[in-house]
C-alpha cells in the first residue's frame, strides 16, 4: 500500500504514542489535562492583561503577547488529540488531520525560534542602548519583527512539509509518536529518504542553530554590560527580565536539539516522545510563571485592574 501522492481523503494513520505503556496513559492523561489548563489559563492571562494595561503597552510585553499567544496555538495543535488518544482506544488521526497538524507544528515551533531572537534583540537594545530604545524598537518596527517571525515560521512550514508529505509512505499506517512529526513519518517511507533527512538537518540548523547563537551572541553583549554596572539595583532590573528570557529560551531549545540535531535510533525515538511531550505540554505552561511570578510590573499591572475593578 502506498499513501502520498495518491492519499485520499479515507486514509488515515494510527498514533502509538504511548501505547506501550498502557498503565501510564491514565495517569499521562491526567497530567497533561493539568497542564495544558495551565497553558491557557497562563497565557491568556498574560494576553489579556498586556491588552488592557496600558503601562505593559511596551515593546517587551508586545512580543511575551506574541509568545503566549503562539504557546497557545502550538499546544492547542497537538494536545487535544493527544488526550483523545489517551482516554479512548481510538488512537487515529486522518491523513488530512495529520497534514494539517504537522504543517501547525512546524510552523508555530519555527515561529517560536525566530520570534526568542527578536526578544533577545529587544532586551539588548533595552540594556545595551537603552537612549535609544525607543527609536530603535518603534511600535512600526516591532509589528515588523512579529510579523516577520510568523511568516518565515509559516513559509518554513510549508516547504518542508509539503516534500514530506510528497514521500510515498508504504505498509502500515502506525506513526511511533503521540503527534505527527517528521522523522516519525520518515520513518513510514518505502522509498530512500536521505534527501529529506538532510533537509530536515539543514532547515534544524538555520531555525534552530542560527538562532540560538544570535541569541547567546546578544546576552554576551548584555553581559559585558551588566559586569560594568556599578550600582546593584541596575544588574537585579535587568537580570529580572533577562533571566526569565534566558531560561525559556534553555527550556525551549535544549529539547530540542536533543531530538533534531541527533541521528536517529530506535532508543532515541523512545526518549524524544518524552522530551517532545516537555517541550509541547510542561514549557508552555511555565512560560506565564517564569515571566510573571518575579515581575514587578505584571504585579503592579494585577492591582491597577483589581483596584479599578473593585472601583467599579
Amino acid at each position: 500500500m502506498m499513501i502520498g501522492r495518491n492519499a485520499t481523503a479515507d486514509s488515515y494513520f494510527i498514533l502509538l504514542g504511548f501505547s506501550r505503556w498502557p498503565r501510564l496513559e491514565v495517569g499521562l492523561f491526567v497530567v497533561i489535562l493539568i497542564f495544558y489548563l495551565m497553558t491557557l489559563m497562563g497565557n491568556l492571562f498574560i494576553i489579556v492583561l498586556s491588552h488592557l494595561d496600558t503601562r505593559l503597552h511596551t515593546p517587551m510585553y508586545f512580543f511575551l503577547s506574541n509568545l503566549s499567544f503562539l504557546d497557545l496555538c502550538y499546544t492547542t495543535s497537538s494536545i487535544p488529540q493527544l488526550l483523545v488518544n489517551l482516554w479512548g482506544p481510538e488512537k487515529t488521526i486522518s491523513y488530512a488531520g495529520c497534514m494539517v497538524q504537522l504543517y501547525f507544528v512546524l510552523a508555530l515551533g519555527t515561529t517560536e525560534c525566530v520570534l526568542l531572537v527578536v526578544m533577545s534583540y529587544d532586551r539588548y537594545v533595552a540594556v545595551c542602548r537603552p537612549l535609544h530604545y525607543n527609536v530603535l524598537m518603534h511600535p512600526r518596527f516591532c509589528r515588523l519583527l512579529a510579523v516577520t517571525s510568523w511568516a518565515s515560521g509559516f513559509a518554513a512550514s510549508a516547504l518542508h512539509s509539503s516534500f514530506t508529505f510528497w514521500v510515498p509512505l508504504c505498509g502500515h499506517h502506525k506513526v511511533d509518536h503521540f503527534f505527527c512529526e517528521v522523522p516519525a513519518l520518515l520513518r513510514l517511507s518505502c522509498v530512500d529518504t536521505r534527501a529529506n533527512e538532510l533537509t530536515l538537518m539543514v532547515m534544524s540548523a538555520i531555525f534552530v542553530v542560527v538562532p540560538l547563537t544570535l541569541i547567546l551572541t546578544s546576552y554576551g553583549a548584555i553581559a559585558r554590560v551588566v559586569l560594568r554596572m556599578p550600582s546593584t539595583a541596575g544588574f537585579q532590573k535587568v537580570f529580572g527580565t533577562c533571566g526569565a528570557h534566558l531560561l525559556v529560551v534553555s527550556l525551549f531549545f535544549i529539547p530540542v536539539m536533543c531530538i533534531y540535531l541527533q541521528p536517529p535510533t530506535e532508543k532515541s525515538q523512545e526518549r524524544s516522545k518524552f522530551i517532545s511531550l516537555f517541550y509541547t505540554v510542561v514549557t508552555p505552561s511555565l512560560n506565564p510563571l517564569i515571566y510573571t511570578l518575579r515581575n514587578r510590573d505584571v504585579r503592579g499591572a494585577v492591582r491597577r485592574l483589581l483596584g479599578v475593578e473593585i472601583g467599579v
